[in-house]
Parts: C-alpha cells; structure tokens; sequence
C-alpha cells in the first residue's frame, strides 16, 4: 500500500495511506532501507511517499523523490540529513532581530534549494517589531532577491497583517516552512491551525536567540491540496558541498557570468579577467551575495582540509 510521510519521529513514522479515507499508520522502517541509506541520518523524510507492506507496518521501499532540501547534519559532518521532500516550494521565514536571520544564512539555504530543486519564497515576519532600521534593511534585501526572481513577503504572524498574502501563496501546494527558532514558524501555523495551539514561547530573553517548540517534523494539510511542513528551527545550514568550481553555478546572478571568464576553472576570487569580479565592482552583484559566496567556498576548504588531515 502506498502512503505519504505526514510525521517522523525518530524510528516511527506516521504514514497517511494514499486512499485518505483510510486511517493514518504508524509505521517502522526494515533494515534493509537503513543500509542504503548509510550517509543520511533519517533515510525517510516527512513528504517522501513509500510503501507498506500488506498487513503490517512496515516500510518497505521509498518511492523516488521529486526533489528535497538537505543539509549536513548539525552533529556529524560527515553525514546529511534530509529536512522533507516531494516539495512545491519552501517558505524561508526570516527576522532582523529577536532572533537575526544572517543573510549568509538564507544564502546558504538558497543555494542548497537551487542545488535539488526547490523553489523559495522569503518570508519576512515580525512586522509588527520592525524599526527604522529594520525596514531599510527589508528593503535592501527585498531588491537583492526580487531582482534575482525570489518572492519576497512582509508580514505579521503576531497581527496578522499580509497573512492572507501568504496563504495565496501555500493554496494547492506543498510547501515546507523552515527557518531558526524563534522567528514564528508556530504563530504562522497557529494562524491558519488554530485547533493545534503549537507552543510559541520560542526567543530567550537571556540569549535572543529562538528555542526549539516543534520536536518533530510533520506534515499538516491546510485545504483541499494544501499542505505545510512545520520543522524544528535549525540553528546552522551546513551545506552538502558540491565542487567549489560548481558552487557559481547555483547562485543565480553568478551563473550567466562564469562563462564569460578567462579561466574555465575560475573561482572568482582573485584570478585576472574574471566577469564576476568585474560584475561586483560595477555593482550589478550585490557585495553581499558575493561575500557569502566566497565564505562558501572557504567553508569547503576547510572541510577538504579536514578530511585530508584527520
């Protein structure tokens, strides 16, 4: 029997068979899908389809996903984890303060979105707080990113204010809502959900930083195709590293441009001739795209220092 993954929690699953007039499942998974699944801290995620075998609960086999977001696994570099999958778009809800959302953050989450697939919206909550300051920051990064074809939204999960903006936006898709803790990914769903009164006590005073309210991803269906993934906050975004001579490629305003290079194996960061270089000194890159960019390169350094050395 085929189902979707509504619910993981560690070594069960709550599987929603595809004839939704039947009840949900809680499931296990055989062994044998662990073993193929050896790099992946969670060889299932919420939004993959599998199969049940006939009469028990087990899983069986994972169907091929459409796409998925991925990122290093916070406690083992070496291994991944698979945030959800089979997506239609990911909401990256973000804060200027209270928590701060870096946009070295988002940077690193859109290049990863762009690598397996994922279209994204940012979502740009806390309205209600914004300063001055904060507004000037919004519309900064608003030209940033619209500019490069992402969909930017303003909104108040507190007051409500553009909500109705953001659900248009989730009508007849999937869509996975992520970002730290604290920026009011549970004050969103509570909005449209209210019946779940998700916890939203989520920023320390002490720290400022947001704390974990939802402990295990799960799927919730808003309407008739709807459907949110509601995710623990994450408080780093490790890439899965591809080749640092790839990595352009998934920034979009650097993509058109690594052709037009001296070199085919440019980095883009000191070599002579290079159109990206000469694309951020006439500002027709943004400094800060391209400062994230070559800290994602360094990141990789690291890492392949690393390896080679342990």
């Amino acid at each position: 029997m085929k189902g979707r993954v509504l619910k993981s929690m560690g070594k069960w699953y709550i599987v929603q068979p595809e004839n939704q007039d039947l009840p949900t499942i809680e499931c296990q998974i055989k062994g044998k899908i662990r073993l193929e699944e050896l790099k992946t801290t969670n060889p299932i995620a919420v939004g993959d389809w599998v199969e049940i075998e006939d009469g028990t609960a087990m899983i069986s086999k994972i169907y091929e996903r459409d796409n998925y977001i991925i990122r290093q696994s916070p406690r083992h570099y070496w291994q991944r984890q698979i945030i959800a999958a089979n997506l239609d778009q990911a909401l990256l809800v973000l804060t200027f303060s209270n928590p701060r959302t870096s946009l070295g953050f988002v940077d690193r989450f859109l290049v990863t979105a762009e690598m397996y697939g994922v279209p994204t919206v940012l979502v740009f909550n806390k309205q209600d707080a914004y300063t001055e300051k904060d507004m000037e920051k919004y519309e900064e990064a608003k030209v940033t990113y619209e500019n490069l074809g992402y969909t930017c939204l303003l909104i108040s999960a507190e007051t409500g204010f553009q909500l109705e903006t953001l659900e248009a936006q989730m009508k007849g898709k999937v869509s996975l809502l992520t970002g730290h803790s604290g920026v009011g990914k549970s004050t969103i769903i509570n909005y449209f959900m209210p019946d779940l009164d998700l916890s939203t006590n989520t920023v320390s005073k002490f720290s400022g930083k947001g704390k974990h309210t939802t402990t295990f991803a799960t799927m919730h269906e808003l309407g008739e195709d709807t459907y949110l993934i509601d995710t623990p906050g994450i408080k780093e975004f490790g890439l899965v590293y591809t080749e640092m001579e790839e990595v352009a490629g998934y920034f979009r305003e650097l993509k058109p441009l690594v052709n037009e290079c001296r070199f085919n194996n440019c980095l883009h960061r000191n070599e002579p001739k290079c159109a990206v270089k000469e694309a951020v000194a006439n500002d027709e890159i943004a400094m800060s795209r391209y400062a994230n960019y070559l800290h994602i390169l360094d990141n990789i350094e690291e890492v392949d220092y690393w390896e080679r050395n342990k």
